[in-house]
């Protein structure tokens, strides 16, 4: 579904939904970026950016976190703030017992507290990524983004966070969404270029 607002929703949550960058959004940091919401609070929103893996290793950074990483076990840029910051994204297995080690963001999907021992998390996940950093909106900003144009709001499906095509994510989102809307997935990435 896609969000049709006109106007911002100030008291909407964007917690579990898909940020997905228009070809408008001239910010270099979110050009064609898919974030997820994983926080909304009084002082804004924070979400991380889905589809851009890094070639760095999660074994090399945090190594005890490696064996849970999914493929590709590899860190993501989560968005430019506090780019030494490390967010877990995980799936929570469908029979795990609840542990503040967790906090769900959508359904099975949940952010990882990272300073918990991997021993006492792995039992609840069947998959998670690491990511450097994140995207944050101060209160109203992002509501303003979206009636700029430069974001929409689409429904997450579980499978999102953890693309095999981390890369091919925006185009991938933006071809479901069907009629009109799915022609955005084919918008040149330099339209000069056409």
């Amino acid at each position: 579904m896609v969000s049709r607002e006109t106007t911002p929703a100030r008291t909407r949550s964007f917690v579990g939904s898909l940020l997905v960058a228009t070809p408008s959004l001239q910010d270099p940091n979110f050009d064609r970026t898919v974030v997820i919401g994983v926080g909304h609070e009084s002082d804004g929103v924070l979400g991380v950016v889905l589809n851009r893996a890094t070639e760095r290793k999660v074994a090399h950074y945090l190594d005890q976190w490696a064996v849970l990483a999914g493929h590709p076990a590899v860190l993501f840029e989560g968005g430019p703030v506090q780019p030494d910051a490390a967010i877990g994204l995980g799936w929570r297995k469908a029979d795990a017992p609840f542990s503040d080690a967790f906090r769900p963001v959508l359904g099975r999907l949940g952010t990882l507290d990272l300073s918990r021992d991997p021993d006492e998390v792995a039992p609840l996940l069947e998959g998670m990524r690491v990511f450097t950093g994140y995207a944050g909106w101060s209160p109203g900003q992002l509501e303003s983004e979206i009636e700029a144009g430069a974001w929409m709001v689409f429904d997450a499906l579980p499978a999102d966070p953890f693309s095999a095509s981390p890369e091919d994510l925006w185009s991938m989102v933006w071809k479901r969404q069907g009629g009109m809307l799915s022609a955005v997935a084919h918008y040149p990435s330099d339209p000069a270029m056409n």
